[in-house]
């Protein structure tokens, strides 16, 4: 069960999906959290500039191994509308990252993919903890899952 301070670090994930989406881009958002509670980085997809690997858990990623130590990395935590791609798990791990916590799962998008009717491209689903080892995953937070969802079927449906 999730505290009312980490929902609400959750919220501004989606917020930062709703801003993706409102720019172009598809819609998905992360926020980086200190083991003090500070939000210290939060971005949102920018894959419309034709990089696709320009997603928000791999900027913070990056973000991090050039500004926290590899201690500040371990204790803080990723919160993201959606359950990292296999790329951001790598990216995650490889920089030390610590917790994770997801709206809504990578099932749950590529079930929403086949609803929609939209091409799922060729990277394969992979859960987090198929690729990232001895980190705290939590997710899918059902009260986001709606909201998440209508997201992407509005990207779909562009």
């Amino acid at each position: 069960m999730l505290t009312e301070k980490e929902l609400g670090y959750l919220e501004i994930a989606v917020q930062q999906a709703e801003q993706a989406l409102k720019e172009g881009n598809q819609p998905f958002g992360s926020v980086l959290v200190s083991d003090k509670g500070e939000i210290l980085f939060k971005d949102n997809n920018h894959i419309s500039t034709g990089d696709n690997t320009r997603h928000p858990e791999f900027e913070i990623a990056r973000w991090a191994s050039q500004n926290m130590t590899a201690e500040e990395r371990k204790k803080s935590v990723v919160y993201t509308s959606g359950e990292h791609c296999p790329m951001c798990a790598t990216a995650h791990g490889i920089n030390g990252l610590g917790k994770i916590v997801y709206a809504t799962s990578s099932d749950q998008f590529r079930s929403w993919q086949d609803e929609f009717g939209v091409d799922k491209g060729n990277i394969k689903s992979l859960s987090i903890e198929d690729i990232v080892a001895g980190i705290e995953v939590v997710g899918p937070v059902k009260e986001f899952e709606d909201r998440v969802k209508e997201l992407q079927r509005q990207y779909y449906s562009k």
